[in-house]
């Protein structure tokens, strides 16, 4: 039976390129079905360490060229403004994503500051370590910057962040975006279509593994 209240746990970095391109497809699918989405603000270089992945420079060429060929297609496919190489990265989330788990405490519609977030990296070529710039972006998307701004600083919520990361690790998330459905892993933007199918058949989910069971 479908799940009419669904509820997708989103483990996101505002540097993540891939969380950017699909951005705008994950907010058009939990608008469709009326999903409920946790915001999960992760510690992304602290993931690829854990799970064995390596940041972008860090990579084998071939890898390397093969990203930016993957960047074009998307970007052309789903006519999203891209910047191959943002001035701007990397750089350190750290301040917007508690500053996003100020919003969420509010209960503020945080979509908007998400993706606006990540935008700016990777079109707009802003620096979202920035302490202004991130107060614009989120009075853009129609929270209180100043706010969101001056909370972000309180022990409580760097301590929340860091504890995101850690369950992210406990959990065997691996990169960003990571979307997780009733249990069930989705790695990758490229997976939305199987995530709305999951959400939309209300099929049992498929088990997720622990590393005792491999």
């Amino acid at each position: 039976m479908r799940d009419e209240n669904p509820t997708v746990e989103y483990f996101v970095s505002f540097v993540s390129l891939w969380s950017y391109m699909g951005s705008h497809i994950f907010n058009d699918v939990v608008s469709r079905l009326n999903a409920r989405v946790a915001y999960k603000p992760i510690d992304l270089y602290a993931i690829f360490k854990a799970g064995g992945g390596k940041p972008v420079r860090e990579r084998p060429p071939p890898r390397q060229a093969y990203r930016l060929v993957e960047m074009q297609r998307w970007r052309d496919q789903h006519k999203i403004p891209l910047v191959l190489w943002p001035k701007f990265y990397p750089a350190n989330p750290s301040r917007g994503h508690r500053m996003l788990l100020v919003a969420i405490d509010k209960g503020d519609d945080v979509a908007a500051f998400v993706h606006a977030a990540l935008k700016a990296v990777w079109a707009d070529e802003l620096n979202i370590e920035d302490a202004d710039t991130l107060v614009k972006l989120a009075d853009s998307a129609g929270l209180d910057g100043e706010y969101m701004l001056k909370h972000a600083n309180d022990p409580t919520v760097a301590a929340r962040e860091a504890a995101l990361t850690r369950e992210a690790i406990e959990r065997q998330v691996f990169g960003a975006p990571f979307y997780v459905y009733r249990g069930e892993p989705f790695w990758g933007q490229d997976r939305l279509p199987q995530l709305e199918d999951a959400i939309t058949s209300g099929r049992p989910p498929i088990p997720w593994p622990t590393p005792e069971q491999l």
